[in-house]
C-alpha cells in the first residue's frame, strides 16, 4: 500500500484523522501553498485560501473516492478555492480583467515575501498577460511539474488541449522575455 493510500485509510478512520491530517499537512501544506500563491498572487491571499483548501479537505476525505491520487484531489480542491477566491474577490473592486491584472502584478512586485529579479518580474508580466486558462496551464506545469494528466483531471481539459495550451505559453514566453 502507498504512503498516500495508507494516509487516506487513516484520515477515513475516526480515531485516527487528526494525527493523519497533521501528517497530510505536514507533506502537501507547503507544495498547495505554492500552488495557491501562483493563482491568488500575495501571501495573505494564499494563506487564507490555503486554510479554505484544508478545511475543505478535511470535511470531504471521506468522498475521496481514489479515482485520481490524493495529490490530484486535492490540487483541484486548492485550485477551486483559489477561483472561488478571486472570483468573490475580483467582482468587489474591478470593472474589466485588465485592472485584475495590473492590481494583482502590483501586490505581487510589493509584496515583502517576493524576492525575483527583472527576468522573474517580466516574466510574471508575461504570464500575467495570458488568458486565465493559459496561465493556470503554465504555472501547473512550469512552477508546479504537474503532469498532463493530473492537470487533466484538476482542470477537466482532454490532455491534447492541455498541451497545446502549454507549448503556446511557452512560446509566448521565449518571443518576450528578453525583448
Amino acid at each position: 500500500m502507498s504512503k498516500d493510500a495508507e494516509l487516506v485509510k487513516k484520515l477515513k478512520d475516526a480515531t485516527l484523522k487528526d494525527t493523519a491530517f497533521s501528517e497530510l499537512l505536514d507533506v502537501y501544506q507547503e507544495r498547495l501553498y505554492w500552488h495557491i500563491r501562483k493563482i491568488v498572487t500575495t501571501h495573505e491571499n494564499a494563506d487564507d485560501v490555503l486554510q479554505n483548501t484544508f478545511i475543505r479537505i478535511y470535511k470531504n476525505i471521506q468522498k475521496f473516492e481514489g479515482k485520481s491520487s490524493l495529490h490530484t484531489w486535492m490540487y483541484r480542491i486548492a485550485y477551486n478555492e483559489s477561483i472561488r477566491f478571486l472570483e468573490k474577490n475580483n467582482k468587489k473592486r474591478y470593472d474589466n480583467i485588465d485592472e485584475v491584472s495590473e492590481s494583482n502584478l502590483e501586490a505581487l512586485f510589493e509584496d515583502a515575501y517576493f524576492d525575483g529579479d527583472e527576468v522573474q518580474k517580466k516574466l510574471n508580466t508575461i504570464i500575467d498577460g495570458f488568458k486565465e486558462k493559459q496561465k493556470r496551464v503554465f504555472q501547473m506545469k512550469y512552477f508546479d511539474d504537474l503532469s498532463f494528466r493530473q492537470m487533466s483531471v484538476i482542470l477537466e481539459i482532454s490532455e491534447s488541449t492541455l498541451k497545446s495550451t502549454y507549448y503556446s505559453a511557452v512560446k509566448i514566453i521565449e518571443e518576450k522575455i528578453f525583448l
